[in-house]
């Protein structure tokens, strides 16, 4: 049963609220690390993203919350599902969200494995949900087109702004910390910091990790190039 959902985009803070949702007793939280730890998930998601719908509280089975994609993708699907659920979308500057991603997931989505190094299909079917979700799905197959993709931001935060009702909704920048978290919650401020996951670099030797993960189970010998933070 999901209590919590997030309907912020990729590389707007979705990593940290993860965390400080689990901290907050809101967890198991999904998200698209989720998947990617699950993979035998990926097919229901591809499904999911061709019906425009699925079976959620099988999809979601264990977990209390959901930032992200693939979830954010589905958000109004999801908050009529879990109408009872608190909404939280995360925001953050336009043009720098707008960099994180380039120089994370859509470079990580142009990597490729050196020639004569077969994908296996699990990756492949990884690549085919990430494209029917997010490079597909939210932005048209124009993501490099940084106007679309800015405009296409800017109306997802409008869209959620104007369909959700306030007193359910909390606009967040992780930036603020635990205090309007923990108000919109009910909760008590923990002690410790808020945490602050997923930084370029951080995301750069991840990805570098789990491209040679799949190059070896496609049987490849050679290393990738290392990542660029």
């Amino acid at each position: 049963m999901i209590d919590v959902l997030g309907v912020g985009f990729g590389r707007t803070g979705t990593l940290s609220l993860q965390a400080a949702l689990e901290r907050l007793g809101c967890g198991p939280c999904h998200h698209m690390d989720e998947v990617l730890s699950h993979r035998e998930t990926v097919p229901d998601w591809i499904d999911a993203a061709q019906r425009g719908t699925a079976d959620w509280d099988a999809l979601f089975r264990g977990y209390r919350s959901t930032v992200d994609w693939p979830g954010a993708f589905f958000w109004r699907q999801l908050a009529d599902h879990y109408s009872s659920s608190r909404v939280i979308l995360t925001v953050r500057d336009p043009e720098k969200w707008y960099d994180s991603v380039a120089n994370t997931l859509f470079k990580a989505a142009g990597s490729a494995p050196p020639s004569g190094v077969a994908v296996n299909p699990e990756a492949m079917r990884v690549m085919t949900m990430m494209n029917l979700i997010v490079w597909d799905g939210v932005f048209k197959g124009r993501f490099a087109d940084r106007d679309h993709a800015l405009r296409i931001f800017a109306e997802h935060s409008e869209a959620v702004r104007r369909e959700i009702p306030a007193d359910r909704l909390l606009v967040f920048d992780v930036a603020e910390g635990w205090g309007p978290l923990c108000e919109f919650l009910g909760v008590p401020v923990p002690a410790e910091e808020f945490p602050r996951l997923n930084d370029r670099t951080a995301y750069a030797e991840k990805h570098r990790a789990r491209l040679a993960a799949a190059m070896a189970q496609a049987g490849g010998r050679a290393q990738p190039a290392p990542a660029t933070p």
